[in-house]
């Protein structure tokens, strides 16, 4: 993973210094400007969005809701998610961020079939991944971490520690800056991130009542037996069931899946 940008830079970024974005008559046409982010995942439309943003707190107020809807369905700490976009991205406003959309330094790797840009890191001119919507790299954060088995460790933390997420991340090789967690616990305590990463309560509907069973008729369920490549969201939308459902029904604590275990999944009611 890159490395972080140099202190000054991100000093710069994260205190607002003013150095407003000029973009050529040229430039202007390549891309288009929104002043906010669709959500949940917008429609990808093949065109560039560049999404405008000018100030940490800009950054917060986009992203914020989508990254609280990646913990609920990964499992990786809403904080985490957004100092990290924060860091890696310089709040948007570096330059792997303005000309790829890509907010947390994932390079190409083996496999990525994607659109892609050349960006000097460690090396000269490593290949970077590169997304129409920044949106589309938060939910490729969001895969990437839950996907590699050098990340598995972290999901077996507790979603509010930040601390040993962020010293978890540094010691799994995610970025090569020795300071890489230390940065991250910053943004998060300096802009009080981890407010994010407090579950919400759900607000009920009509539709979405308790019902009040009687308790002497059995809940029916089935098992499902993990399988390469699952995960909690993708159960939710091939069962049709909330992916909190499934954890409660399971006393899960994280998102992790181990191929093999065997999940109770509630049978969908007649309706």
């Amino acid at each position: 993973m890159r490395q972080a940008l140099s202190t000054l830079a991100i000093a710069c970024l994260l205190m607002s210094c003013g150095a407003k974005k000029r973009a050529s008559k040229k430039d202007s046409q390549s891309y288009e400007v929104v002043n906010t982010g669709t959500y949940p995942m917008p429609e990808d439309t093949g065109r560039f969005v560049r999404l405008k943003i000018n100030s940490v707190e800009d950054y917060v107020s986009l992203f914020s809701d989508f990254a609280k809807h990646e913990m609920e369905l990964y499992g990786i700490p809403a904080s985490i998610t957004l100092a990290q976009g924060m860091l890696e991205s310089g709040i948007g406003l570096g330059p792997l961020a303005i000309k790829s959309n890509n907010h947390f330094g994932i390079k190409c790797h083996n496999g990525w079939e994607g659109d892609r840009v050349y960006h000097d890191d460690d090396t000269s001119q490593e290949c970077f991944r590169k997304y129409n919507h920044p949106l589309y790299s938060f939910r490729d954060h969001s895969i990437f971490l839950s996907s590699r088995v050098r990340y598995s460790s972290l999901f077996k933390l507790k979603r509010d520690d930040y601390v040993r997420w962020a010293k978890g991340l540094k010691k799994a090789g995610y970025a090569t800056d020795p300071k890489y967690a230390d940065k991250l616990i910053s943004f998060i305590e300096r802009y009080e991130l981890q407010k994010f990463d407090s579950r919400k309560k759900r607000v009920l509907i009509a539709n979405d009542l308790p019902v009040h069973r009687d308790p002497n008729i059995p809940v029916e369920y089935q098992i499902h037996k993990v399988k390469p490549g699952d995960t909690l969201y993708s159960l939710a939308q091939r069962y049709y069931v909330p992916i909190e459902d499934i954890m409660e029904l399971n006393n899960m604590e994280t998102s992790l899946l181990n191929v093999g275990q065997e999940l109770r999944i509630r049978e969908k009611e007649d309706q």
